[in-house]
This record gives C-alpha cells, structure tokens and sequence, in this order.
C-alpha cells in the first residue's frame, strides 16, 4: 500500500484536487494526515475507481448570459434555476456575463475556460448555445474537448440551415444596431452639453 499526496491521488481520480479535499472532508474517501499534509491509500483510490465506474467524475460549470440589461436579471435566474433542476453531478461553480454573445472577452466566460483548463470543470452546461456564444459555439466545443470537457445543452437547435443563417443574420444587424444606437446617443450628450456650456464650466472647474 503507498500512501498518496493529494495531487497524485487526484490526478488517479480523474479529478480536481478541490473535488478529493471535499470527499474527504465528508468522508466519503479515507485520509490520513502526515504532518499537516493530507495522504490517500492507494487501495482506497483504486476502490473510489470501481464505485465511480471508471469514469471521470462530472464537475459541472454552469454558464449564464445575458445581453447586458439590467431588466435581465431575472433571465439569469431562470437560466440557473432550468441547468441546476437538470443536473447530473457536482456543480462546482456558476459563471455568468452580462454582454453581448459576440463578445470574445467576456470575463465570465474567460473564467469559465480557465476552470476547464485546470481540470475543475468537466462539463460546461448552457440552456441554449446561443448563451454560450452567436458564433464559433463548434470551436469553442473543440477547445473544450483538448481539455476532456464537454458541453451540455438542455434545448439545441432545431433550425434548418437557411432559418439558422437568417437568425444569425438578424442577431448581427441587432447587436450593431444597438452598438450604433449607444454611440450616436453618447454624441448626442456631448453635443448638448457643449452647447449648454457646461463642457466648459466643468473643465473651468
């Protein structure tokens, strides 16, 4: 029998070192403390194995979006209420991002990606794929897949090609609508107050 540090034990697993120190804690796995460093008995690990079947462990990341609204924040909540009535296995973290799905540098999901690369996240879990991203959901797929995560969605489309290209057709003349929209409004304010001389006085100040 050798006695395992908690990374290798872990690593065994199939899961994340967060994950085994929970197990432990609530003594669904055996530790024994050396020092105040936690060890794993090797037949302890290759019998968490066999009780789990083999597979890795499911370490669901839940990811909620939506276009940046404050009005939306009940479209968060019935997001996350849907995904966790429906899972299947530990949820270890819920991301969420109030932005645009063409956005690349949301920071939820930014976070979302990292989880996955450091093995904490196994399945990444969306109501839609278009909460995931407008486009590129297939490459974002394959970058999960590197990592040996999938993803999961509760409704997928069901659009034929030319009702798929149209909906992204009009998903792109709204978003940049509403970006043009933002813009002209932010000169509209500057152009007002410029006349009103409050430009001035506020600098004066």
């Amino acid at each position: 029998m050798e006695l395992l540090r908690l990374s290798k034990a872990a690593k065994s697993l199939g899961v994340h070192p967060v994950t085994l120190r929970l197990w432990a804690d609530s003594g669904k796995i055996p530790v024994t403390w050396v020092r105040r460093e936690r060890r794993f008995s090797s037949i302890d690990v290759e019998a968490m194995k066999v009780s789990t079947g083999g597979e890795r462990v499911r370490l669901e990341g839940l990811y909620l979006r939506v276009s940046g609204s404050h009005e939306q924040e009940a479209s968060l909540q019935t997001q996350e209420k849907e995904l966790r009535a429906t899972s299947t296995g530990e949820i270890v973290k819920v991301f969420r991002d109030r932005a645009s799905g063409l956005r690349e540098d949301r920071p939820g999901l930014s976070r979302l990606l990292r989880a996955v690369a450091d093995g904490s996240v196994t399945v990444v879990r969306v109501t839609h794929e278009d909460r995931l991203a407008r486009f590129g959901v297939d490459w974002l797929t394959h970058v999960l897949s590197v990592y040996g995560a999938s993803l999961e969605v509760p409704h997928p489309k069901k659009l034929s090609s030319r009702d798929e290209l149209l909906e992204d057709l009009v998903s792109l003349v709204t978003t940049f609508t509403g970006r043009l929209y933002r813009m002209r409004s932010a000169e509209n304010r500057r152009r007002l107050l410029a006349e009103s001389g409050q430009c001035d006085a506020g600098r004066a100040a």
